[in-house]
């Protein structure tokens, strides 16, 4: 078990030698916090937004993929500005990677929607330790950090700037659509020995649509399209809402997992709305035999800003 969780890491490194993988990390609920995969959705809503997302893959794995993501933002008073934050970590056997970025967009009125357009620029750092068992005993790759009674390896522990780019357009009560780069300097960390991490810029497509049979009712189709242009995933998610309060739905993911998932949403007098959501990925690829599932916890609250006559900005339904 141990073997197979460290080669599927090494995998996902992108080291020298190793097959590459995508290496952002992956969230089922994507259409709660679209700021985390497109700087420029920074500002549209005109609120003060902020969103937790905690995520354990392949329960049942040691040192399995465990991820935690923080954003929030919001529009700079009587300036077509929105800024924010974005921070995520994301740790898989014995490789932990932290990403911290700032979003800033510049958002403008467009055919009765709102378009921003944004950079976010920061930083991101690659840790690996020294506790990972290679896929062979007794074999000693100088390419592959760590160390261990086997040999030594040198670690891992590069600190670099990372620039991001996205567009994305929303109308509101209608759909919503967004492209987006991240990891555009597609930089080589290099450490001691001819170690070598490959950043490789990653791609984002996503999109969606709300359908409302009456007011009370409203079904959302939402798609996420990632790519590094080596690998490319596709989600498919389907989400029902009632009175704007209870949350249900249903995310498939091509030949990799379906996560149904349900939550709650609340409106105060004062303005706020607080969102709980839960979801549970069943596995469906080669090894649903030894993976238990993935949890998934959403977790976010927002800020209704009275607008000045700024209609097509503003937007008081935080699930959009």
């Amino acid at each position: 078990m141990r073997k197979l969780i460290t080669k599927i890491s090494l995998a996902i490194a992108g080291f020298s030698g190793v097959l590459m993988a995508q290496q952002d990390p992956q969230f089922t609920q994507f259409m709660h916090n679209k700021l985390l995969y497109n700087p420029g959705y920074a500002g549209t809503r005109g609120n003060i937004c902020g969103v937790l997302h905690f995520r354990k893959q392949w329960t049942s794995f040691p040192g399995s993929p465990q991820s935690i993501a923080l954003t929030a933002d919001m529009r700079i008073p009587d300036m077509p500005l929105g800024v924010g934050i974005n921070f995520m970590q994301d740790a898989i056997g014995p490789m932990k990677t932290v990403f911290l970025r700032i979003p800033v967009a510049f958002n403008m009125g467009l055919a009765g929607g709102t378009l921003g357009i944004g950079l976010d620029v920061g930083m991101v750092q690659k840790q690996i330790n020294e506790a990972w068992l290679p896929p062979d005993v007794g074999m000693v790759d100088p390419r592959i950090p760590g160390s261990g009674d086997w040999g030594n390896n040198p670690d891992l522990n590069k600190l670099t700037f990372d620039v991001g780019f996205g567009a994305f357009f929303r109308k509101h009560n209608e759909f919503y659509v967004g492209l987006s780069s991240t990891h555009l300097p597609a930089q080589t960390l290099k450490g001691g020995n001819d170690i070598q991490y490959k950043m490789t810029r990653h791609y984002y497509l996503m999109a969606g649509y709300y359908i409302k049979p009456d007011p009370r009712n409203w079904i959302i189709p939402n798609i996420m399209v990632r790519s590094d242009v080596n690998a490319t995933v596709i989600d498919a998610n389907v989400t029902y809402m009632w009175d704007q309060k209870f949350i249900a739905g249903v995310t498939y993911r091509h030949t990799d997992a379906v996560a149904p998932m349900i939550g709650w949403q609340h409106a105060t007098p004062t303005g706020v709305v607080i969102k709980g959501v839960y979801s549970f990925d069943k596995t469906l690829s080669n090894i649903k035999g030894y993976s238990s599932g993935s949890h998934e916890i959403t977790l976010g609250v927002c800020y209704t800003l009275k607008q000045k006559k700024m209609a097509s900005y503003g937007d008081d339904r935080f699930l959009k």
